[in-house]
């Protein structure tokens, strides 16, 4: 069975920038963000036109749906430049696996990005079903069951907010674990041309921490 091009894609020949040329680009993009300093002015129809052609997204987040926490926002970027998947709690299902490999094999954006983010609801609810046995919505909770396993290992001496905290990153990690468990993303990583990496978002303050930055 042959594979047909993918008009909306931006095909394997378009420019490529390093993985950490694209990291540099989303610190900026934050410090923007956090300067109050956007790039985004408006839209042209020259823009439109361009885009309305093919995407080439330099970066793929996996974030959570929670409204605070835009990835287009709080990395100052304009139409085109990021490839976003957001559910609650950032978790990867069938759905949204499918989703990323469209962007690694079709896209070929040099850095994934799972962007967990400080006193998400997921998580907390997660860690309600865990600690003390609370049972959530269906829908609800079958989203709560799918992180259960990565804050299984969250001490429970913790006070609850350093709990939260410490979940949310597992979380993240375990994430990350998971995309990396695909051939596909092996080989990618393998070849040094790709980065897969996990952040923070703090609420209160708007600025991303990068886990495990000093690899990179």
């Amino acid at each position: 069975m042959t594979q047909s091009p993918d008009p909306h894609a931006g095909g394997h020949d378009a420019p490529q920038i390093s993985p950490a040329e694209a990291l540099q680009r989303l610190k900026d993009g934050n410090e923007r963000f956090l300067r109050g300093t956007s790039r985004f002015t408006g839209m042209d129809t020259t823009t439109l036109d361009a885009l309305a052609g093919g995407q080439q997204p330099f970066a793929t987040l996996l974030g959570c749906a929670d409204s605070r926490v835009p990835p287009e926002l709080i990395f100052d970027a304009v139409l085109g430049e990021l490839f976003v998947v957001r559910v609650a709690g950032n978790v990867l299902s069938p759905e949204v696996a499918g989703s990323l490999q469209y962007a690694g094999a079709h896209l070929r954006t040099p850095i994934f990005v799972v962007l967990g983010h400080e006193g998400c609801g997921a998580v907390s609810a997660a860690l309600q079903s865990h600690r003390k046995g609370v049972q959530h919505l269906s829908r609800i909770q079958l989203l709560v069951d799918s992180i259960l396993p990565a804050i299984a290992d969250v001490s429970d001496k913790l006070p609850p907010q350093q709990q939260l905290a410490a979940a949310v990153e597992a979380n993240v990690r375990h994430q990350i674990a998971a995309i990396r468990d695909s051939p596909e993303a092996r080989a990618r990583e393998a070849s040094g041309g790709f980065l897969l990496i996990g952040a923070i978002y703090d609420l209160a303050t708007g600025r991303v921490r990068w886990l495990d930055e000093r690899n990179v």
